[in-house]
């Protein structure tokens, strides 16, 4: 075996890790954005993503939150392969973890039906759905001041930082738009499109610096 052979081999699992990771976020996207099309009586303004898994194509849904957090699990993969080199990054990453876990627990205990009973599922999502936010965040933080100090991220930094930031916002304007007459549907959207564009931003410079730290001298 050459040395170029064992380059490629050493660097196609974090390539791997990445693509599918892409893969992912991209096809939770897509779904959420063909559920407005085909559940037209759900007006975004008013009702939350989390809706769409009720009801008829609920399986979609429920398919959107699985792609999220298999890709959150692909992200840590490839960032622990990449080799780590601080323990925020360690951290950060440890709570994709949470976050993949987070997912799974969405797809499987979907909200409750606005106005109706609480119910032990309904509960169970909104718990998860603040813890979810919380890990999340503290991930995106904790791995973006990593990316600031590792030069192979030099490139993505700022862009990290401003996807993080947007993220944050995303989130404390999700909790004041919580009170009824208010466009809490629309913030919720804002928080879902900033959930994607961190680690699918992430996700394809994990693919760049895989490609590169093999990159011929």
């Amino acid at each position: 075996m050459t040395a170029q052979d064992s380059d490629t081999q050493s660097r196609a699992p974090q390539i791997v890790f990445a693509t599918v990771a892409i893969a992912c976020f991209a096809y939770s996207a897509a779904v959420v954005a063909l559920m407005h099309v085909l559940r037209l009586d759900l007006a975004p303004a008013s009702h939350f993503v989390s809706e769409y898994a009720l009801g008829r194509y609920g399986w979609m849904m429920g398919s959107s939150f699985l792609a999220m957090g298999f890709g959150c699990l692909m992200l840590l993969l490839g960032l622990v392969r990449i080799g780590i080199r601080s323990w925020v990054v360690w951290l950060g990453a440890g709570l994709l973890g949470v976050e993949f876990l987070g997912s799974l627990v969405a797809a499987i205990f979907p909200m409750d039906l606005p106005a109706a009973p609480s119910t032990l599922t309904g509960r169970i999502h909104d718990m998860n759905f603040l813890v979810g936010i919380g890990s999340f965040s503290l991930a995106l933080l904790l791995l973006t001041a990593g990316f600031w100090s590792d030069p192979r991220w030099r490139a993505y930094r700022r862009t990290a930082f401003t996807l993080a930031l947007l993220y944050v916002v995303a989130v404390i304007l999700q909790f004041l738009t919580l009170r009824p007459g208010m466009p809490y549907g629309l913030a919720n959207r804002f928080v879902f499109a900033t959930f994607i564009a961190w680690p699918l931003g992430t996700a394809i410079q994990l693919l760049r610096v895989s490609r590169n730290s093999f990159a011929p001298s």
